[in-house]
């Protein structure tokens, strides 16, 4: 439902709904209203796991590309997905069942509203949550409603993610999103009212004379000394920058 094709130009955009081969999975997505995007990618490469997180879990999954991409990263025996659209959760769940981490994810067709609170009256808690969440507050939509559900915020408002966030992380566990620039300063207070500090931020721009688009934000329930950095991912077009490669390289089949 939430994880989006926003790509910025950053990445060759994909075609119809061919498959995604990364190094070590491959996502189907022709059931999916919104394909693999370079934000998903970006934000499953980025978050932190030194934690060593036992528990995760990916809020939208849409394709399940970031909780394929955190079973790589991690040793963590539980990866919970949960999608609303039907055919996305459909998705998810084959992806899930093709990778060789079959047995450590596990997909949900719920909204996160009713997962969150169904999780909170079970006293569960997950020691990373992370979500590419909808970034679409306009009032226009398109013809197709799967892809309105996934772009819009009106399908789960930011206040809504991050109040039930606060509900199921651990006590020592991290949020970690990726939302528009132009959003940062209103999230990172409405976190703040519901407990979550901001503790790494990564502000991302396609190339060296781009506007920043978008910030890689991580949240835990104890204030921290804040880190920031930032990323460009292109030097040119399709030339990509070393901090990019090395971030993304055990993904990408030409990186």
């Amino acid at each position: 439902m939430f994880h989006f094709a926003e790509l910025f130009s950053l990445k060759p955009r994909l075609t119809l709904s061919k498959p995604f081969q990364f190094k070590e999975f491959t996502i189907h997505q022709d059931k999916t209203a919104m394909k693999v995007g370079t934000d998903g990618v970006l934000l499953g490469a980025w978050c932190v796991i030194d934690n060593y997180p036992d528990t995760i879990l990916d809020i939208g999954s849409g394709t399940g590309v970031i909780s394929l991409m955190l079973a790589q990263r991690s040793d963590a025996m539980t990866i919970d997905a949960v999608e609303l659209d039907e055919s996305a959760y459909e998705q998810t769940v084959q992806n899930f069942e093709d990778s060789d981490w079959g047995d450590r994810l596990y997909g949900y067709n719920a909204s996160f509203q009713e997962f969150a609170s169904e999780i909170a009256e079970e006293e569960e808690t997950y020691d990373l949550i992370i979500s590419n969440p909808p970034f679409y507050t306009d009032a226009f939509e398109t013809e197709n409603p799967a892809r309105n559900k996934a772009r819009f915020a009106s399908a789960l408002s930011f206040d809504e993610l991050l109040v039930g966030v606060s509900r199921i992380i651990s006590e020592n566990g991290v949020f970690a999103t990726i939302i528009p620039f132009k959003e940062e300063v209103a999230f990172i207070d409405l976190a703040a009212k519901n407990n979550l500090f901001l503790h790494r931020v990564c502000r991302v721009r396609g190339n060296a004379a781009a506007e920043v688009k978008r910030s890689l934000l991580e949240f835990s329930l104890h204030p921290k000394e804040r880190i920031e950095t930032a990323l460009t991912i292109e030097m040119s077009r399709h030339q990509y920058t070393q901090e990019y490669i090395d971030l993304t390289k055990h993904f990408y089949l030409k990186m």
